[in-house]
């Protein structure tokens, strides 16, 4: 993440000798009056602001530089403010403290002590920023390689944490790119077979012809070729999870012999007439309609029961309120960092084109766009553009109720510069250009909750 300087200095050369006084990777944007600065921190909205209090008109006192302060404090509370003050200014330098500076420091200008000052400020800003984070994972999941937020979701997370520990036979059902195979993972990683094996199989994938042989394994000489004898998936997973995506396709043939199994927990390889027994819990995912396979006679409906004693049914990305700004955001670090671009962040129209765009391929098709962003973006920020999304939607033209369309409009606005600017109510308003107390006002009338995702605030 970028580090972003605000140096507020009415004196030129001094603005110029701050300025050089910081390495390439530091983003400096310079103020000399409390307008310009004002602006600045609403624009570039940075971590650290330094802060001379010998501001115009009152260059000779400190009354412009506590009202910018002040300023500071109440729109952007976040921001670590270092007050800059003369070498005999202690008393204003101790005020500036108790008002809520973070630092101060005295001239004459030193650059390496400056330079210390400013980073412990910065260090001290992301400390912060990832307890944060901490506190807002812990109102999500902990579940390994799912990021979620929405109650959607998170619904999901915690029956599936509950369902772990059990040897229940579980059905995840889900478009494609919605991570079913990750909470197939997951119920394993959280079960008591985690030390054990996790095999998994593809039933779409393999021919009909072989997939028994790969599921139930098969003895010597049981068929052309077959110069040994080989375990099958099912057996191979003895003690652990088997995992069967897309069971929805399934041969018929081969979904008789599955029921056998899981009614008496043996499999008959393939040429033996022995059967051998497994311990082995099942775990089943499909994106197709299991009820309407049912209803065309292409799926066993005693089959049906025997894999869904629980079923987690994955919510599409685009009805996961609010995540796929939470999954974009976390893949743009993690990949950024695998690319060696970890000043990366996503431009505004960016935000609002992931908040609209209705992701037909979920998440999947989520990694790819941002992968490509983070390799072809030319600046600092990635752009609409660079993910290749279209523009934001333009709402309905069938509503005819102009208040229910307004209060609808007005209340998923809200909600996405909330989750735009991470909860942050000063960032937010700005964002829909109104007061912190309008936004307040808002939230009430709406009932959208604040205080829960992001306590600082």
């Amino acid at each position: 993440m970028t580090r972003r300087l605000l140096i507020v200095e009415d004196d030129p050369g001094l603005q110029s000798q701050m300025r050089w006084c910081f390495s390439e990777d530091l983003e400096v944007f310079v103020a000399s009056d409390r307008e310009t600065a004002l602006a600045a921190l609403r624009r570039e909205e940075p971590d650290v602001v330094t802060l001379d209090l010998g501001l115009p008109p009152d260059p000779g006192g400190a009354t412009e530089g506590f009202a910018l302060l002040e300023d500071i404090l109440r729109l952007a509370p976040l921001t670590k403010v270092i007050v800059v003050t003369g070498r005999e200014d202690k008393e204003n330098a101790v005020l500036a403290i108790g008002m809520g500076a973070s630092d101060f420091y005295q001239k004459p200008l030193d650059a390496d002590i400056l330079n210390f000052v400013v980073n412990r400020a910065f260090r001290l800003a992301e400390l912060e920023r990832e307890n944060r984070d901490l506190a807002q994972q812990g109102n999500g999941t902990k579940i390994k390689g799912i990021i979620a937020g929405s109650p959607q979701m998170i619904a999901v997370c915690r029956t599936l944490e509950k369902i772990a520990p059990t040897d229940v036979t579980t059905l995840i059902t889900g478009e494609t790119g919605t991570g079913k195979e990750l909470l197939a993972r997951a119920l394993h990683n959280l079960s008591p077979r985690a030390s054990n094996v996790f095999a998994a199989i593809n039933c779409a994938a393999i021919p009909e012809n072989l997939l028994e042989s790969e599921l139930f394994g098969f003895e010597k000489g049981s068929f052309t070729g077959a110069t040994q004898a080989k375990k099958g998936k099912i057996e191979s997973a003895n003690g652990g999870t088997l995992f069967l995506d897309e069971i929805g396709d399934m041969p018929m043939s081969l979904q008789a012999k599955l029921l056998r199994f899981l009614q008496e927990r043996v499999v008959d390889r393939v040429g033996s007439i022995k059967p051998i027994p497994v311990d082995v819990r099942v775990v089943c995912a499909t994106h197709r309609n299991v009820q309407k396979l049912i209803e065309t006679g292409d799926f066993r409906e005693d089959l049906y029961y025997r894999i869904s004693e629980i079923t987690l049914d994955v919510p599409a990305l685009r009805e996961r309120e609010g995540d796929a700004l939470v999954i974009a955001r976390s893949l743009l670090k993690s990949l950024g960092k695998d690319m060696d671009r970890q000043n990366l962040t996503f431009s505004e129209d960016a935000v609002n084109a992931i908040s609209s765009y209705a992701w037909p391929g979920n998440v999947r098709e989520m990694i790819n766009k941002v992968k490509r962003a983070t390799i072809m973006a030319d600046g600092k920020r990635i752009t609409r553009e660079d993910l290749e999304l279209p523009g934001s939607e333009q709402p309905g033209e069938n509503h005819l109720n102009l208040r229910q369309v307004r209060e609808q409009a007005e209340r998923k606005a809200i909600v996405q510069a909330l989750q735009a600017s991470d909860f942050n109510m000063t960032q937010a308003s700005r964002l829909l250009g109104v007061t912190r107390p309008t936004l307040y006002n808002l939230t009430d009338k709406y009932r959208i909750d604040t205080s829960s995702e992001n306590p600082e605030v």
